[in-house]
């Protein structure tokens, strides 16, 4: 289903199934748990970052049967996380009623403001309802829990384990795993550059405001390509342009629209770092274990950006900057002034920065003027 399509009917549709629904009964957490249900619409980055709580959760309760109610568009992520046991799909009608027909003794909402999940969470037969209380839809809710803009996405799903006596960590490096089948198929794709340091650029948004532009990317691929560093550009369907201007003349290897999540996962994987907006793509890398060079700009660093010491954020903090509020961006009146004027230097420099740092390439003098290490 269209995106902005679901969300004009969960404001309309939602808000009266929120009203219209009795409150649950207070329950109490059962001792052992053997089945949960987490439901997790939405795109690639929030499923990225839903994964540091699952494992936590499956640490705790290694015998408990996962299940994701999922997206199309966010369901391969779950792939990555060997503890997940069933994926089925939030916007297929079959897989809809066999989730909310199925037996849990937990059911989460990981949703951090629409209504349509939260419905679907009550009208399961799970005694213990648990989501955030960020509007009506915590009414809904056996525990409600509290949610802020200022905390790390994956601390806020973390949260949502604490009624559970589990201690999340969100503070892992690496959190993702790739199937060998699928980085055989990596392997196949990067050829000679399977034995060499590359840099993986996506150029990728998904919405206008964050594209940075594939003549910048390609500039930064030129400037990289100064000290040897190889570009390797990855993309959906939509960055075939993009991906055929940034390495065109030899610059590097353009994979757009060649390959799955998963694989795109594979070889970020093989790199030495992602160049890229604030996307899904980019908390892959993350829980890869890949140091990133990433833009902000109409997107909440706070919540959204890469935290750590092998993560350079490149943010110019403009007074109208974040402008996105549970996930709707407004039309910019300003040509995205935030992200327009980063320049290719400055993201050149903090890639061969954090190159550097991983023994990848030359040590230089860089200078670090808007350059945020989060």
């Amino acid at each position: 289903m269209n995106v902005s399509l679901m969300k004009t009917v969960d404001n309309l549709l939602g808000r009266i199934a929120v009203s219209l629904l009795p409150r649950p009964a207070s329950s109490v957490i059962p001792a052992d748990i053997r089945s949960i249900l987490i439901i997790r619409p939405g795109g690639i980055g929030d499923a990225v970052l839903l994964v540091p709580a699952l494992l936590a959760f499956k640490e705790k309760f290694p015998s408990a049967k996962i299940t994701i109610l999922a997206e199309q568009r966010n369901c391969a992520v779950f792939r990555l996380c060997p503890a997940v046991d069933r994926v089925l799909l939030y916007d297929r009608s079959p897989d809809l009623l066999k989730a909310v027909r199925g037996r849990y003794d937990v059911v989460i909402d990981s949703e951090q403001w629409h209504r349509l999940s939260a419905v679907v969470a009550r009208i399961t037969s799970a005694p213990v309802l648990i989501g955030f209380a960020t509007n009506e839809r915590s009414r809904l809710f056996t525990h409600q829990i509290g949610y802020s803009h200022d905390d790390y996405e994956a601390v806020s799903f973390c949260n949502l384990m604490e009624p559970l006596g589990v201690q999340a960590g969100c503070s892992v490096e690496r959190y993702l795993s790739v199937p060998e089948e699928v980085a055989a198929t990596a392997s196949k794709l990067l050829g000679d550059y399977e034995t060499v340091p590359f840099v993986t650029i996506f150029p990728g948004a998904s919405i206008p405001e964050r594209r940075w532009g594939a003549d910048r990317f390609r500039r930064v691929a030129e400037l990289l390509s100064v000290f040897g560093v190889r570009v390797v550009v990855v993309g959906g369907r939509e960055d075939r342009q993009a991906g055929e201007t940034i390495v065109a003349e030899g610059l590097g290897l353009n994979l757009v629209a060649q390959t799955s999540l998963e694989v795109t996962a594979a070889i970020l994987d093989r790199s030495a770092l992602l160049v890229s907006g604030d996307s899904g793509v980019l908390h892959i890398a993350v829980g890869l274990g890949k140091p990133t060079v990433s833009l902000f700009g109409p997107g909440r660093a706070k919540k959204w950006a890469p935290q750590g010491e092998r993560h350079i954020v490149i943010n110019r903090k403009l007074p109208c900057s974040p402008c996105t509020t549970f996930g709707t961006t407004p039309s910019c009146l300003r040509d995205a002034e935030c992200l327009r004027t980063i320049t290719p230097d400055e993201v050149a420099n903090a890639v061969t920065m954090l190159l550097t740092a991983e023994g990848v390439t030359p040590s230089r003098c860089c200078k670090r003027d808007w350059i945020e290490v989060v």
